[in-house]
């Protein structure tokens, strides 16, 4: 039950998750919360607010695509040569940010906190390997390439052989899920781990210490590597669309209302003193994260399963787009937050702009044209990445035809 033909949704999909980090990113030196590394003078709660909601969903729903991905690249190969192709994928692009991205958004960070240190008497700390914020050796916003290269390396085996014909049982069993709305039942296993285990251990991304958010990730991986396996459970995240939108709003709204009338446990307003109702409390976190993550899937495959011919142009960019965004808005940050007289809506919508211009050109002028940056930002090397022209109604067949045969994915996550 091989399915190999393009999904075209998936990658739509992914596309828009990049975009909404890049909103999310640009915003963070503006909001009303403390720990990002550039922070202007005044800040807003508001786009703290819209931030949160962002933050619900944004890597849940990458996490997802990204197991989808890794079912169409294991497809005819061996476990051996999926990793070898994940190692070529990730890790060299890890490497390549760990040392020659992350850096800057470090230095200007130390700038902005008073260090006056030139850039390469800096760098020089990197090779300290002390772990930030002690130190200057971090991956920073890469921490989402470095869990999907370890899930991927740990599961290797196991998605090697649910695509192979040993695991047909496997197939049709996880077609008793697309009945009704049964597919949901996917949602459990991480909403009951994220609410018994987050208070323990906080979001870190540091892999050492993140022991409740790295399995809640994973678990968005495996679902989308399920998903895509059995296609009747994509027919039925299509279908149910509406009932999971549902789910997600709802649990949105009265997250969002207890929130703000402080009705939070630990608060003095917090009028619950069983502990199933704090659990209860925090269940609704993950339960916004998955209803948001398969409505988007359901309304994406019903609405955007269409080629267009820019979408292997930017199903190419996406993934460089992803590395380099972050040292672009802290580079921009740096400067923008020191402007007096301008409204925090003015600099955040020129960092925006001038983020994805920036990043948009430093792509397409000086990595998409060149082997060696092709290969350091995991890009595929020149020449397997183009599809053939169209040029009339017989070449959109033979398309078509040669889709049938091809995995969908030209990105690495």
């Amino acid at each position: 039950m091989e399915t190999t033909q393009r999904q075209t949704y998936l990658d739509w999909l992914r596309i828009i998750s990049i975009i909404g980090v890049l909103f999310f990113h640009s915003a963070m030196p503006f909001v009303a919360e403390d720990g990002w590394h550039i922070k202007n003078a005044q800040t807003s709660n508001l786009m703290m607010e819209s931030n949160h909601f962002l933050h619900l969903f944004r890597m849940p729903l990458l996490f997802f695509i990204s197991g989808t991905v890794s079912y169409y690249m294991m497809q005819r190969r061996s476990t051996l040569n999926f990793i070898g192709l994940r190692f070529r994928r990730l890790f060299i692009p890890l490497l390549v940010g760990m040392f020659i991205i992350v850096p800057p958004q470090i230095y200007m960070e130390r700038l902005a906190h008073g260090y006056h240190g030139s850039y390469w008497h800096f760098y020089a700390s990197v090779f300290n390997f002390i772990p930030y914020p002690k130190g200057s050796f971090s991956w920073h916003h890469l921490w989402f390439i470095a869990y999907l290269f370890i899930y991927d390396l740990i599961f290797a085996p196991v998605f090697a052989w649910m695509v192979s014909p040993q695991s047909d049982g496997f197939k049709q069993s996880l077609a008793i899920l697309a009945k009704g709305k049964s597919v949901y039942v996917l949602m459990l296993p991480g909403i009951l781990w994220f609410t018994f285990t987050s208070w323990d251990l906080p979001e870190t991304n540091d892999l050492i210490h993140d022991g409740s958010y790295f399995i809640y990730w994973l678990l968005f991986v495996l679902a989308g590597f399920i998903c895509i396996l059995q296609p009747k459970l994509m027919d039925s995240l299509e279908r149910n669309r509406r009932f999971a939108l549902a789910i997600g709003f709802l649990s949105l709204i009265t997250w969002e209302v207890m929130r703000w009338n402080g009705i939070e446990p630990e608060h003095a307003g917090w009028p619950f003193q069983n502990i199933m109702f704090s659990y209860a409390f925090t269940a609704l976190r993950p339960i916004i994260a998955w209803g948001w993550v398969l409505a988007l899937v359901g309304y994406g495959k019903r609405y955007l399963n269409r080629p267009h011919k820019s979408l292997n142009y930017l199903n190419q960019a996406v993934y460089p787009f992803y590395i380099l965004h972050q040292t672009v808005i802290v580079l921009i940050a740096y400067y923008i937050v020191q402007t007096q007289n301008e409204s925090i809506l003015s600099k955040y919508i020129y960092t925006v702009g001038i983020t994805f211009f920036v990043t948009v050109l430093t792509y397409h002028l000086f990595i998409r044209p060149y082997a060696v940056s092709r290969f350091l930002f995991g890009m595929k090397p020149l020449g397997k990445s183009q599809e053939p022209r169209v040029k009339n109604q017989e070449d959109v067949v033979e398309l078509e035809k040669l889709d049938s045969r091809e995995p969908f994915t030209t990105s690495a996550v």
